[in-house]
């Protein structure tokens, strides 16, 4: 277990954050099945042959399964850092990845494989070789551009909306507040310090000092991650809420009543989202979810919040009525 000790600065010197380099890490980890699919065994099964051929085609897809998605052990952090801004494109935080001084990432391999079963020949050569930065972009970046950007706009919005939920209570309520439900089992809040049980950090102790803690959800981990390296924002890697939970499908007479389309927006409504995100996670276009939305706030059974630059979406209590009945 290693604690982390909060100061009265951490609070608002904290932030949420989305990394799609991280998410096309961890999701290489469940195609790879050293992770539980889960609720992405039908996304697994469809990506399957494709990510074969690219093991095939970028042997360093497969060597950086040595290195990274190592439970309760060492894994290396130059192939995805904790993000920089709440919402980097996949394309900058994989600039920031090639720009690693190779004797840097050296290193970081190093003190991974010092503490990891020993590797095969070829994987050895690979990954100290004077080209494994280059190598492990590129196969990183084949598998976001083949597989994950099919999948990221629904990921994306499921992220968004933990984001929200989360930041907000956190805001509003402090530190015990965000972390209850965060994973009961591997985080806690004692006495003004974060308790996470990993495995790999056993009595140790981390100081915030005033920087805050970055927080990123992730849709594939099951389980807390954590970067307390120095050189890197201190962050905790946790699941975020709403990968496994598919909303019942509406009565069908609510579906009768105002149209099947609408009653799925006010199912997923449960927690707010802006239409945007609720587009991405029917799979419909923004422009066909604005004229559902505007029909239901206008009959009364949504509300529109304005929160920086969009417009976020809940039931009212008549729509909880309606969709409850």
């Amino acid at each position: 277990m290693v604690a982390i000790a909060v100061g009265p600065q951490d609070v608002m010197a904290s932030r949420f954050a989305i990394s799609p380099l991280i998410e096309t890490m961890h999701a290489q980890w469940v195609l790879a099945g050293h992770y539980r699919a889960g609720p992405h065994q039908a996304w697994v099964a469809r990506w399957r042959e494709t990510y074969l051929r690219l093991t095939r085609e970028l042997p360093a897809l497969r060597a950086a399964g040595a290195i990274t998605g190592n439970k309760g052990s060492a894994n290396v952090d130059f192939i995805a850092p904790p993000p920089t801004a709440v919402d980097v494109p996949f394309e900058a935080e994989l600039a920031a990845v090639r720009a690693t001084p190779v004797a840097r990432a050296h290193a970081d391999i190093e003190r991974v494989l010092a503490v990891r079963p020993p590797v095969a020949p070829w994987v050895r050569e690979l990954l100290f070789g004077p080209d494994v930065v280059a190598l492990v972009a590129r196969a990183y970046e084949a598998l976001w551009s083949e597989i994950l950007v099919h999948e990221w706009p629904r990921l994306r919005a499921v992220l968004q909306r933990d984001v929200a939920y989360r930041a907000g209570r956190l805001a509003a309520y402090g530190w015990q507040a965000a972390l209850e439900d965060l994973s009961p089992q591997q985080v806690r809040w004692r006495g003004g310090r974060i308790e996470v049980k990993l495995r790999s950090m056993q009595g140790e102790e981390r100081r915030l000092g005033g920087r805050g803690l970055l927080f990123l959800p992730s849709a594939f981990m099951e389980s807390v991650g954590a970067y307390l390296e120095e050189g890197w924002p201190y962050a905790l890697v946790y699941p975020a809420r709403g990968i496994a939970a598919v909303p019942a499908a509406p009565d069908r007479r609510v579906a009768a009543l105002i149209g099947r389309s609408r009653a799925r927006i006010l199912a997923e409504l449960a927690e707010p989202a802006t239409t945007t995100q609720l587009a991405a996670l029917l799979g419909q276009s923004v422009g066909t979810v604005g004229e559902h939305v505007a029909a239901l706030r206008g009959a009364g059974l949504i509300a529109g919040t304005r929160t920086g630059r969009s417009v976020v979406y809940a039931r009212t209590p008549l729509g909880d009525a309606l969709i409850g009945g």
